[in-house]
């Protein structure tokens, strides 16, 4: 049992790249519950008669590649240093501008620009969004609430990160209501997460360090040890996930 315990924390040494988990998904190591909606099918509803889009936090570029065809003038932005090449040669041969970008406040682009801008857990500030946005246009964003897999944190004994405390949809909506939009959509959703062994769960944790800040195996070696054991004895360890949507347009 330690031998594995052991193996698992050396096979999460892996490199990440883009914004892409396969390496723990694609294996079934890690498994997330089916949310009530499809922000891909939602998104490639509102490109229908969208002629010029942004895709704000694009990651790798992994979700904009696959909602081809994309509207003639497509951009994007990434705040994530690593992220930004990978974004690039995978946009750039479908006509797609990359932007790197480090103030969700301060965009580069003009009043206006956009009939679409599309957002998946990327972080942004309503008055640009509307700024950006023509009169009509629409903004489609999934976010993760502040108590997503707040169990990780419970059991490593670390407060979940106050500098998002309250964001929830609740709160978001009413951002969004009080800086002028008209609200067409909003749901919310905890599916559960499900990992599988230990790796899974420290090749999560490195990926994502706003959930544990200064996550270290050495620090947190004990409370994972007790982790271990019960995926062991069960097959699994599970957490709650925190999701929402909202779809809004800018009123004229």
């Amino acid at each position: 049992m330690k031998e594995r315990f052991e193996q698992g924390l050396k096979e999460a040494e892996q490199p990440f790249h883009g914004w892409d988990f396969g390496y723990i998904t694609d294996s079934g190591r890690m498994q997330s519950g089916v949310l009530s909606w499809s922000y891909d099918e939602m998104a490639r509803s509102c490109m229908k008669d969208a002629k010029r889009m942004l895709d704000m936090g694009t990651g790798g570029g992994e979700l904009l590649s696959s909602l081809h065809p994309l509207p003639p003038y497509t951009c994007a932005t990434e705040g994530y240093a690593p992220n930004i090449a990978i974004a690039k040669d995978r946009l750039s041969p479908l006509g797609v501008n990359v932007y790197p970008v480090t103030d969700d406040s301060q965009l580069p682009f003009a009043d206006g620009e956009f009939d679409l801008i599309l957002n998946r857990h990327e972080s942004y500030n309503p008055r640009e969004v509307w700024r950006l946005l023509s009169e009509g246009g629409v903004f489609l964003t999934q976010q993760v609430g502040w108590s997503d897999c707040r169990e990780i944190n419970d059991r490593l004994g670390i407060p979940m990160p106050s500098d998002y405390a309250g964001w929830e949809l609740d709160f978001a909506v009413d951002q969004m209501v009080r800086n002028g939009f008209h609200i067409w959509n909003q749901r919310e959703a905890t599916p559960v997460q499900r990992f599988y062994d230990i790796g899974a769960l420290v090749y999560y944790l490195n990926t994502i360090p706003w959930q544990v800040p200064d996550f270290t195996v050495e620090r947190f070696r004990e409370p994972l040890w007790e982790i271990h054991l019960e995926m062991e004895r069960h097959g699994f360890w599970e957490v709650q996930q925190k999701r929402f949507i909202i779809g809004a347009t800018k009123n004229k």
